[in-house]
């Protein structure tokens, strides 16, 4: 979210913990120049640390990012994007790591604001989380649930485990590989992910995969649904 200088010194400034609405977690968020991220979870605010470090957080953040990027540039009616604005509901505004979204005018069920942010749930959501105790796999996983996130995946950089939860009958089940040890989404035909190849760190093996993936007859039926879509 883009912040300007506190126009109101009357304005609370935002602080870790403070239970609020997503009106006034905005308000005081822009009055609150100083914080760089922050997210309302379930009406609780959380402040995240100023740093990133590399290898447990912004190298992974990159590779999914090209992951998913590559996806939505091969396929007409989906964007992705990084560290967006998400409005889930009045009590969750927060900016995921990674999103992949099947745009409005082609049936996606999000959309974006007239002030440029992403307003309901994309179809699919990326975190990048240090192990299993932090607050992706809880709180968070909660809110993208009950709003209807399709696909939500979870890597836990420092635990080497990489789960990827898809939506059905309003609970998360996991997904598993195929035999072939390939993950295929269920909501975007054509992209596969080799995970024991990602955790490895072999990114070229990655990049193959998702590249058959693209190849594939599902793909191909999917892109044409969506530009039938979009025209219709």
């Amino acid at each position: 979210m883009v912040k300007t200088p506190p126009q109101n010194p009357t304005i609370p400034q935002l602080e870790n913990g403070d239970k609020l609405t997503r009106y006034e977690f905005e308000r005081r968020y822009n009055a609150t120049p100083n914080v760089r991220k922050a997210e309302l979870i379930e009406g609780i605010v959380y402040v995240a640390s100023a740093t990133v470090r590399f290898k447990s957080h912004s190298q992974p953040h990159g590779w999914m990012a090209g992951w998913v990027g590559t996806y939505a540039a091969a396929t007409p009616s989906v964007s992705s994007g990084v560290k967006t604005t998400v409005r889930l509901d009045l009590d969750n505004e927060l900016q995921p790591d990674v999103i992949l979204l099947i745009d409005q005018v082609a049936g996606g069920q999000a959309r974006v604001s007239d002030d440029d942010y992403i307003e309901g749930a994309p179809e699919l959501v990326v975190e990048i989380a240090a192990s299993s105790v932090a607050i992706d796999l809880h709180a968070k996983k909660q809110a993208y649930r009950r709003n209807g996130v399709k696909e939500y995946i979870v890597w836990q950089v420092l635990d080497q485990k990489f789960t990827w939860f898809y939506l059905e009958q309003g609970e998360y089940l996991k997904l598993e590989p195929d035999v072939d040890g390939i993950m295929r989404s269920r909501v975007f035909p054509g992209l596969w992910l080799a995970v024991d190849e990602l955790l490895a760190g072999n990114k070229q093996a990655v990049v193959n995969v998702l590249q058959t993936g693209l190849q594939s007859p599902e793909h191909g039926a999917f892109v044409q649904m969506l530009v039938s879509e979009n025209n219709s």
